[in-house]
């Protein structure tokens, strides 16, 4: 059944860019940051003060009962409606479909992280009877899965991984291959995270991951750059709709374009830390390489996981010299979209996938901003500062996550 082929059919996304995905690319494209200071609550007592916040969100337009918006957690809010978005960009809502063939693999790095804050407060300066009967399906990682499904009538495989900033990815991955071993013809997945709270800020900025750029939020997350301090925290969500190749093809589905390679392995070195000489993320982009069947040359453009952190950076540039060798320095393009996003943890790999496929569809790989002094170990071309024309047939994007679990997908063109 490996001779399935599986193409991107819808996509859908909410960021700090825009709430949807026309207006997160046109920004991207400009090198505009979403960057600014915290609104969300009082970060007087934090020693940072800045994130990549989602605006002007209203969930209730992406629920079929807008009263389920009020029971769910912030993360499953913006997971519906990124999903309900790449749905409708599918045409997939529709009657003629086989919903008991169409999956939902919609992840979380964290969940309901507000959640739990705001009954915990409940529990300890009220009382048991306080906290919400709603709290535990509120708060579980796997709820925005089962919403969609819900919503939806998609009765396929159902499920949700965790992998901190690897989620996306790996729930994009696994859904490709469920759809390859034929269990399902077309899978909702992606990844969302709202944790822009007390204690995602506290517990990020005190293990000295966060930027402490304050009095230059848009500056602050610069990959790549030797002023670079730490990731900036952002939220949102990105979710695609992948499908076999003949079932798009027969509901006469737009195809954006095919989802060629997965790659997935473990660092085995350290909770928080990337091996330092890349090593597990190399093995991973070889992995969706062979998947593919493709030459490293073969590969135009890479969406570098690049968090903008003093150690990630310098590690994932040699992961990528090592799988592309002479190709990563005389052609191949990179570069990192977190520097105008942040970091949006789960859910940043399906905003960084949806960069990819738009470069694809319209031959521009967005920039790394804020490169203004290049980190001389950083030595690649990460189209620094300006959106670059190129004609990109082919684009991988990687998800790195605490734990060592590392994560990359391939597209191309479709032939």
């Amino acid at each position: 059944m490996n001779d399935r082929r599986v193409v991107i059919t819808g996509i859908g996304t909410v960021s700090p860019l825009g709430n949807d995905l026309a207006t997160t690319w046109e920004n991207l494209k400009a090198g505009k940051s979403g960057i600014g200071r915290i609104t969300q609550m009082d970060t007087s007592d934090y020693t940072v003060h800045i994130a990549g916040e989602v605006k002007d969100f209203d969930p209730k337009p992406y629920f079929k009962n807008p009263k389920d918006a009020r029971r769910a957690d912030r993360y499953a809010q913006l997971g519906v409606a990124a999903s309900a978005m790449a749905i409708a960009d599918a045409g997939l809502d529709d009657e003629g479909i086989d919903k008991d063939r169409v999956g939902v693999m919609v992840g979380s790095g964290i969940g309901g992280l507000g959640t739990l804050e705001k009954e915990h407060r409940n529990l300890m300066q009220k009382s048991p009877g306080r906290v919400s009967p709603f709290v535990i399906p509120m708060m579980i990682a796997n709820i925005a899965s089962g919403m969609v499904s819900m919503d939806y009538g998609f009765g396929g495989p159902n499920m949700s991984i965790v992998t901190a900033c690897a989620t996306s990815n790996h729930n994009i991955g696994e859904a490709w291959r469920m759809i390859k071993f034929g269990d399902a013809d077309a899978f909702v997945a992606g990844g969302a995270e709202a944790t822009i709270l007390p204690m995602g800020l506290a517990g990020f900025s005190n293990m000295k991951a966060l930027s402490t750029r304050n009095d230059d939020p848009e500056a602050a997350s610069r990959p790549f750059d030797t002023g670079r301090d730490g990731f900036v925290m952002g939220e949102g969500a990105g979710v695609l709709v992948i499908e076999e190749y003949e079932h798009a093809k027969k509901r006469g589905a737009k195809i954006y374009a095919e989802l060629v390679g997965y790659g997935v392995s473990g660092d085995a070195y350290h909770i928080t830390s990337p091996h330092p000489e890349g090593v597990g993320a190399s093995r991973c982009m070889d992995m969706a390489l062979k998947h593919a069947k493709m030459n490293p040359e073969d590969v135009d453009y890479v969406n570098a996981h690049g968090t903008s952190t003093p150690l990630g950076d310098i590690c994932e540039t040699k992961a990528i010299k090592r799988s592309f060798g002479d190709h990563a320095k005389d052609k191949l393009l990179v570069s990192s979209t977190k520097s105008m996003t942040g970091h949006l943890l789960g859910a940043a790999g399906g905003i960084e996938i949806a960069a990819c496929i738009m470069s694809l569809q319209e031959g521009v790989i967005a920039p790394t901003i804020n490169i203004e002094d290049q980190d001389p170990e950083c030595d690649l071309d990460y189209c620094a500062n300006v959106a670059r024309e190129a004609k990109v047939k082919s684009a991988l994007s990687n998800s790195f996550g605490f734990g060592g679990h590392n994560s990359s997908l391939l597209i191309k063109t479709l032939d």
